[in-house]
């Protein structure tokens, strides 16, 4: 991730969505990592591969990312070029193997987001901007060390680079 501030147009989905709503798990046995994008959240939108572009953001309720531990339902996400997953909550797995692969699951209010809303996010400050409406939504703070994480693509690209020194 090159910059820690994001824009893009809102995908808006609600409360519980499982791993299996956000890739089902009969395409969970492939290494092709496109063919998991075109199969993105296909059950609940059988067209949101092409509705959806680079940098645009998934928006959901409560407990985003709950059911299996599967890593394919991030790793999927992140794939088909979305920037970042805000939601009021996540499920844990779900936000560890998220910041892991460097995939931004952001906690805030999304209640003042509608699909298709413009958002702009500011991960250093914490702070999304619901360019449609012109609403500040502020976010729950990361620690430092995820923002780092994030900032390197992901847990294994930090390792690499720093080893597991903590940066302050």
């Amino acid at each position: 991730m090159n910059s820690f501030l994001l824009k893009g147009r809102a995908h808006k989905f609600g409360d519980d969505i499982n791993t299996d709503y956000i890739i089902a798990g009969k395409y969970t046995k492939t290494l092709n990592l496109n063919d998991l994008a075109l199969h993105l959240f296909e059950d609940i939108d059988p067209n949101f591969s092409k509705k959806m572009k680079g940098g645009d953001l998934v928006v959901a309720g409560k407990n985003f990312g709950c059911g299996s531990s599967r890593e394919q339902a991030p790793i999927a996400i992140k794939e088909s070029g979305i920037a970042a997953v805000l939601a009021h909550s996540f499920a844990r797995i779900f936000f560890r193997n998220a910041i892991n692969i460097g995939l931004p699951a952001l906690v805030c209010n999304t209640d003042e987001i509608d699909d298709g809303d413009e958002l702009e996010v500011d991960l250093e400050n914490g702070l999304v901007l619901n360019i449609t409406k012109d609403k500040k939504i502020p976010m729950e703070p990361m620690p430092d060390i995820m923002k780092h994480i994030l900032r390197e693509g992901g847990l294994v690209p930090y390792l690499k680079k720093y080893g597991d020194f903590v940066r302050e």
